[in-house]
C-alpha cells in the first residue's frame, strides 16, 4: 500500500490535538522538570564554589548563602566543614530534584495512557460503526496493528518524547545565558559544535521517517497474513498448504526484517557519529577551559560548572535525533490510526415512534450496486405483507443476500426505495431496525464463548425456559443436552468445536430468541440432514404468522411451507407466487424444480441399486 497517496497524513498539530483533555497534567510536569533542571543546575554551582574555596584556600569565592548559614550553625566554618556542607547541601538539592523527577515521570505517564485508553475506546467504538464496505478493502492483521502496535508507538512519544523536547528547549534557554555570564570565550566555545547536532539529527530524521514508515507497513503485512493463517488453519490443513503458507509467511517476514535492518543501519549510523560530536564538543570545552585557567581568566571552579552544564546541555541536544525519530514515527503512526479514525461512519437515522416494526417489507425499482460498479440488484420491486412467509430463489449472484443487505442497512442502494413499515430503510436508525431483524447466515459467525451466551446475543434477558424452547424449534435441544456441560459448554473459535450442522441450528435458535418481527433465514439449512430439516419445517410453520419471514433456499424442500416464493434472476424479480402455480408454468423456477426433481430420482435409484444414502442431498 502506498501510504502517500491512500492513506490520511498526520501531522505534529494533529499530535497536539489529541493532548486535549491531558494538557494541564503536561503542564504540571514540564513543571516538574523546570525544579527538576533547576536542582540539577544548581548542584553543579555549589560545587564549583566548594571546589575553589579549597582549591584557592579563599572563602571569598564560597556561595555567601551557604557560608552563613554555616557561621549560625557553627559560629565558624573550616575549609574541610565548608566541603562537606557543600556536598551535604548537594546531596540534598539532588534529593529534592529526584522527587519531581518522579512527579514529572508519573504526570507524563498520566497523561499518555489516558490518551491512549481514549484513543483505544474510540477506535473500537468507530470500529463498530464504520461503513460495511470500509472492511471490504482493508485486512484485519493490519487494522490491529494499527489499534495496537502504532497505538504504542504513539503512546511511547507522549510519555517521554514531549516532556524530552521541553526539557532540551528549557536546559539551552536557562543554561547558555549563564555560561555567557560567567565566561563569555568558553561558552562561545561550549556551543560550538552543536549545530553540527542539530543538522545531523534534522537529516537524521528525515531519512529514518519514510524507513519507519516501510517497516511498519511490512510488520502490518507480517501480521496480516499471521492472522489469515490461524483463521484458516482447517483449510490450510485439508489442503496440504503448510509448505505454501510458510514460504508466504517467510517473504513477509524477509521483508520485515530488510526494512527493520535499514531502520537499524541508519540509527548505527546517527548514534556513534553524535556520540563522537557530543564528546568532541566536552573535550572542546575542557582544552580551551584548561587554557583559560592556566591564563587565570577562569577559576577550576567555573570549569567544573561549564563541564557540567555543558554535559547537561550537550546530551539532551544530541538526544533530539532520537526524539525527532520518534515524533516522525508517532506521526506516522498516527496517520495510521486515522485511517479508521476519518473512516465515513453509518448514518444514524431516525427511530420511529411506534417502537416495535410490525414487519411489512416494500421495494420499487429497488438499485443496488458495488464500489467496483458492477449491478447486483436492477430495479427489484415486491410487497411483502406483515406476518408472510416469503420463499426467495434464484441463481448465484441474481442478488438474493444483496436484498438482506440492502434491508439491514448494511450496504446503501442507489435508487428505488426500500421500506419497513413505510419508512425508507435509508432514513431509519440502523441500530433500532437491525433490532427488528432476525438474520441467520449459511455460514453463522459464534463467538468462543458458552452456548448459552452465544445464544443470548440478540436477547440477554431471555428465561431459561425460552432458551430451551428456541432450541427445540431448531432441533439443537438435544444435541446441547449431549454435551457435558450442556448450556454452558463453550465452543472454540468461530464454533469450530460443531459441526456445520449444529452451527447453523445454534444460529437459527439464536434468531428465533430474539423474536424480532422480521425473521430472515439465508439458505440456513443447507448444512442439515433431511430429516432434521423437516422437524425444523413444521416448528417454523407452527409460527407462521408471529413474524414475517425471508427464506432464501437453494433447495426447494426448505420452502415446503411458505406462502409465496419470489424467483430473482439478474437482480430483477421474474416469477412471484406459491408452488403450485410456479410449478406449471414455464420459467426458471419451474426449471429448478425439475432439475430437482431428476436430482430425487437418482438419489432414489442409488438407494434402490446400492441400497445406501446417497451423500448428495435433495
Amino acid at each position: 500500500m502506498d501510504l502517500g497517496q491512500s492513506e490520511d497524513k498526520a501531522s505534529l498539530r494533529d499530535l497536539w490535538a489529541i493532548t486535549k483533555g491531558q494538557r494541564v497534567k503536561y503542564l504540571l510536569a514540564i513543571l516538574a522538570m523546570a525544579i527538576t533542571n533547576a536542582c540539577m543546575f544548581s548542584a553543579p554551582i555549589v560545587g564549583g564554589h566548594a571546589i575553589d574555596v579549597i582549591t584557592l584556600q579563599d572563602f571569598e569565592y564560597a556561595d555567601q548563602f551557604l557560608l552563613s548559614f554555616g557561621l549560625y550553625l557553627f559560629g565558624e566554618v573550616s575549609f574541610i566543614g565548608y566541603l562537606w556542607m557543600a556536598a551535604a547541601v548537594g546531596l540534598f538539592i539532588t534529593a529534592f530534584g529526584g522527587l519531581f523527577l518522579y512527579a514529572r515521570g508519573r504526570l507524563a505517564a498520566l497523561a499518555s495512557e489516558s490518551i491512549a485508553k481514549g484513543i483505544r475506546e474510540k477506535l473500537y467504538e468507530k470500529l463498530q460503526d464504520v461503513k460495511l464496505s470500509f472492511y471490504d478493502g482493508e485486512d484485519t492483521g493490519d487494522l490491529v496493528q494499527r489499534c495496537s502496535s502504532d497505538l504504542e508507538t504513539l503512546r511511547v512519544f507522549l510519555a517521554s518524547d514531549i516532556i524530552e523536547i521541553g526539557r532540551a528547549i528549557m536546559l539551552i534557554i536557562c543554561v547558555l545565558p549563564v555560561l555567557f555570564i560567567i565566561h563569555v570565550p568558553l561558552a562561545l566555545w561550549s556551543i560550538s559544535l552543536m549545530p553540527l547536532l542539530v543538522i545531523g539529527a534534522y537529516i537524521f530524521f528525515s531519512r529514518v521517517k519514510d524507513v519507519f514508515l516501510l517497516t511498519d507497513e511490512s510488520e502490518g503485512a507480517m501480521t496480516a497474513t499471521l492472522q489469515e493463517n490461524l483463521t484458516g488453519i482447517r483449510v490450510v490443513r485439508a489442503f496440504a498448504r503448510q509448505d505454501h503458507e510458510i514460504n508466504k509467511f517467510g517473504v513477509r517476514n524477509a521483508t520485515f526484517r530488510d526494512n527493520n535492518r535499514r531502520l537499524i543501519k541508519l540509527m548505527g549510523i546517527y548514534w556513534p557519529v553524535s556520540d563522537m560530536i557530543a564528546m568532541s564538543q566536552i573535550g572542546i570545552v575542557l582544552f580551551a577551559g584548561a587554557h583559560y585557567v592556566m591564563q587565570g581568566s577562569l577559576t577550576i571552579g567555573d570549569l567544573f560548572i561549564f563541564l557540567t552544564c555543558e554535559g547537561m546541555v550537550i546530551w539532551p541536544v544530541r538526544q533530539l535525533g532520537r526524539v525527532l525519530t520518534d515524533s516522525g514515527k508517532a506521526v506516522i503512526s498516527l496517520g495510521r490510526i486515522d485511517h479508521i479514525r476519518r473512516a465515513e461512519a453509518e448514518e444514524e437515522g431516525f427511530t420511529p415512534a411506534s417502537g416495535r416494526a410490525l414487519g411489512g417489507i416494500r421495494a420499487e425499482n429497488l438499485s443496488f450496486a458495488f464500489d467496483d460498479g458492477k449491478q447486483i440488484l436492477d430495479g427489484f420491486s415486491i410487497d411483502i405483507e406483515p406476518g408472510e412467509t416469503l420463499g426467495i430463489v434464484g441463481p448465484p449472484g441474481s442478488g438474493k443476500t444483496s436484498l438482506i443487505r440492502c434491508l439491514l442497512k448494511l450496504y446503501p442502494y442507489q435508487s428505488g426505495k426500500l421500506e419497513i413499515d413505510g419508512h425508507e430503510v435509508a432514513t431509519l436508525n440502523r441500530l433500532w431496525l437491525r433490532r427488528q431483524i432476525g438474520v441467520v447466515l449459511q455460514d453463522p459467525f459464534l463467538y468462543s464463548r458458552t452456548l448459552r451466551e452465544n445464544l443470548s446475543v440478540g436477547r440477554a434477558k431471555a428465561s431459561q425456559a425460552e432458551i430451551e424452547q428456541a432450541c427445540r424449534e431448531a432441533a439443537i435441544y438435544d444435541s446441547i443436552m449431549e454435551f457435558p456441560e450442556g448450556f454452558d459448554e463453550r465452543v472454540g473459535e468461530r464454533g469450530v468445536t460443531l459441526s456445520g450442522g449444529q452451527r447453523q441450528r445454534l444460529a437459527l435458535a439464536r434468531a428465533l430468541l430474539k423474536d424480532s418481527p422480521v425473521l430472515v433465514l439465508d439458505d440456513s439449512l443447507s448444512a442439515i440432514d433431511t430429516n432434521t430439516e423437516q422437524l425444523i419445517l413444521k416448528a417454523l410453520q407452527k409460527r407462521k404468522g408471529r413474524q414475517t419471514t425471508l427464506v432464501i433456499a437453494h433447495r426447494l424442500s426448505s420452502l415446503a411451507y411458505v406462502d409465496r416464493i419470489a424467483v430473482i434472476d439478474q437482480g430483477r424479480l421474474v416469477q412471484l407466487g406459491s408452488h403450485e402455480e410456479l410449478s406449471v408454468v414455464s420459467g426458471l423456477y419451474r426449471r429448478l424444480c425439475q432439475i430437482q426433481g431428476a436430482l430425487d430420482d437418482q438419489i432414489r435409484s442409488d438407494v434402490e441399486q446400492y441400497g445406501y444414502q446417497s451423500e448428495r442431498q435433495p
